[in-house]
């Protein structure tokens, strides 16, 4: 097995989910086929138990994450609030390229019954929580932005910094959200404590308090574009 596989597979699954829900939206919206938009909602828990289950196969693998690094109790709380400040930029920052409509988001209300939609906001925020950070991290501060640096990827020191590593990073973790201003924001943050710490699972703690602090804004704001 390649090195790379196991940094990049869960992140491409991830993707791939993505890409099939907007084609599915791009054929409703034409009239291709006739759908409740709120059917796509069921592909998150699938979703998230796919890559779920990818990176607790390949947990072995990831040498790079240390969690005994989160008992250095000062830098996990300089961290944590990071995490709460990019999460506060973030909610400022609800800028888009284009003229185009802002992405209605999850809004769980629009489901038939109370207990389904509990069940789907759960899993919507164990992907955002414990999913996410990790296959994120994993993939661009983990894999691509050494691999930006040399091939050999696992030559290279976790927390290495190059500007070309560092900025084509960011700019496209901005492009893969919605967001892409505070998807640039974000990723410069996470940059920045990955080169502060040389920790990649003080990035996932940041990333990881950054989508709790959000989930309990949309949860208690309804503002569901955010999701």
């Amino acid at each position: 097995m390649k090195p790379a596989q196991p940094r990049f597979l869960p992140f491409a699954v991830f993707m791939a989910f993505i890409a099939f829900d907007e084609l599915v939206r791009t054929l409703i919206e034409y009239g291709f086929i006739t759908l409740e938009a709120t059917a796509l909602y069921y592909l998150y828990p699938l979703k998230t138990v796919v890559v779920g289950y990818l990176l607790y196969r390949y947990r072995k693998v990831y040498y790079e994450l240390n969690f005994k690094e989160l008992l250095i109790i000062p830098t996990t709380l300089a961290v944590s609030c990071v995490g709460v400040l990019v999460f506060m930029l973030w909610v400022q920052m609800d800028w888009t390229l284009g003229a185009s409509a802002p992405d209605p988001g999850f809004n769980p209300r629009l489901l038939p019954n109370a207990p389904v939609r509990i069940v789907m906001a759960l899993f919507r925020i164990i992907g955002a929580v414990l999913v996410v950070p990790l296959m994120e991290e994993l993939f661009w501060r983990s894999f691509l932005i050494r691999y930006i640096i040399d091939k050999n990827f696992e030559n290279v020191r976790v927390g290495t910094f190059t500007w070309g590593s560092f900025l084509l990073t960011i700019m496209l973790f901005g492009a893969e959200h919605n967001y892409i201003y505070a998807g640039i924001m974000a990723g410069a943050a996470y940059n920045l404590i990955l080169y502060k710490t040389r920790s990649l699972v003080q990035c996932v703690l940041a990333h990881a308090v950054t989508n709790l602090a959000l989930a309990i804004y949309v949860i208690f704001t309804g503002k569901w574009q955010f999701w």
